[in-house]
């Protein structure tokens, strides 16, 4: 059983998770506390160890989820983030590979959210995960932030030339020349990145089109990158690229 503790500064968001925890999840999932307050919060991780904490992001006007993590030092604990922020910040959730539930907590997301934690042994959050999560959300518009097995490498948009899929992984084409891949479908980077001026052109193919330097036409066609790279414009997806080409 997972011994868990809810930290959240409003009192019936607490209740809730309580609430659907005891009627949905009576032998997995134990709430040892729920805690409002952010020392008192502090001093329960520490007094109880426990496997999880549903942590708010929010705790007070000038403290946040974030700080608490790191006065935790090296404890290991796994967290699931509850959190009520806009769209953009959910996506960062989901790209740093963290757990989160919006606010109000359904009953469905919370029964999904604790088998995940179960079906992971050990119960430990890793720190990278919660150094891209950061990178993510206050590095909007500027960087991205992902979680790599060295730990976290952090790149500006700007420098991302292109990215090709290959089943599960995906690889980054830089400015430098430096390709970096990552165990992710290029879906998740889509909806991290179109909004930033990139377009998928093809099923294996997401490129930033800053950096298109020309478009052959064709069936399809095919854009011209500026490291001389030449890569294929779909049938289906060439009208939308032409369309954000035109916008430029």
């Amino acid at each position: 059983m997972i011994r868990a503790l809810i930290i959240d500064d409003e009192p019936h968001c607490i209740e809730r998770i309580q609430s659907l925890a005891a009627e949905l999840l009576p032998e997995k999932l134990h709430i040892m506390a729920g805690l409002a307050d952010y020392d008192e919060a502090l001093a329960a991780i520490r007094q109880y160890r426990p496997d999880l904490i549903f942590l708010d992001i929010q705790l007070a006007p000038d403290r946040t989820g974030f700080d608490l993590l790191g006065e935790l030092g090296e404890q290991p604990v796994s967290v699931i983030f509850t959190t009520a922020y806009d769209r953009y910040a959910v996506k960062a959730f989901h790209f740093s590979a963290l757990d989160y539930l919006l606010k109000p907590v359904g009953a469905d997301e919370l029964v999904e959210a604790v088998q995940k934690q179960i079906d992971r042994n050990p119960l430990v959050q890793t720190s990278s995960k919660i150094e891209s999560l950061l990178g993510n959300l206050y590095g909007a518009g500027k960087r991205i932030s992902i979680p790599v097995l060295t730990g976290v490498e952090i790149l500006k948009l700007e420098d991302i030339l292109y990215c090709i899929s290959a089943v599960n992984y995906t690889t980054i084409y830089l400015k430098d020349k430096k390709k970096l891949t990552v165990a992710k479908v290029l879906k998740e980077f889509e909806e991290m990145l179109t909004e930033f001026n990139f377009c998928r052109i093809h099923n294996s193919h997401l490129i930033n089109l800053a950096h298109v330097k020309a478009y052959n036409r064709g069936k399809g066609g095919f854009v011209q990158m500026s490291d001389g790279a030449s890569l294929e414009v779909s049938t289906r997806r060439k009208d939308g690229f032409l369309e954000k080409l035109k916008r430029m």
